[in-house]
């Protein structure tokens, strides 16, 4: 069974947004994958992050590595709690990553000096040098989207889209006028 859109345009109980979830979400057999929200989105996610690889592999670095960057590139000098929260990963997660980047040279990590429970991330020069490249990455994956049949303003709608998914599954979607 899956879910029709005009049966709910006619239907008065998909009067609230409650509602039609629980239209949308109820229609859905649980043993067929594409009929899920989530995997879609796991698909997408992992097909992106294939197409980044050869990238990054030019780099040496790894996608959750990429990330890690992209904080630090944003903002030098962040503690390990604030990584996290911005990458809605956890401690136990991040703390290999971030050894296996200094091992690298990438980046160096210092206690604080308000507080020694908590650790400061900075990016070494090598760190930096590699923002150059990597800025690329996302133009040269955009532009091989762009020219079929996904433009740019698609993809500018579904990152917005899945930003106010990801802001209301994590709590904060109240919070951030940004993403309405």
């Amino acid at each position: 069974m899956l879910y029709d859109p005009c049966i709910c345009k006619t239907s008065s109980t998909c009067a609230t947004n409650e509602n039609f979830f629980y239209i949308f979400i109820s229609a859905i057999p649980i043993g067929e994958c594409y009929n899920q929200i989530c995997f879609p989105i796991y698909a997408a996610s992992r097909l992106f992050i294939r197409e980044y690889q050869p990238h990054l592999d030019a780099l040496g670095i790894t996608y959750p590595q990429y990330l890690v960057l992209m904080v630090l590139w944003e903002t030098d000098a962040v503690m390990v709690g604030d990584i996290t929260e911005k990458l809605i990963l956890n401690t136990n997660t991040i703390t290999p990553l971030l050894k296996r980047m200094e091992a690298q040279g990438l980046v160096e990590r210092k206690r604080s000096t308000h507080d020694e429970r908590k650790v400061m991330v900075c990016l070494t020069e090598q760190g930096r040098r590699l923002q150059a490249d990597a800025v690329k990455i996302p133009e040269l994956f955009i532009a091989g989207l762009a020219s079929g049949e996904v433009g740019l303003e698609h993809l500018k709608a579904l990152r917005d889209k899945l930003t106010h998914i990801i802001d209301q599954i994590s709590g904060h979607g109240d919070t951030d006028p940004q993403h309405p």
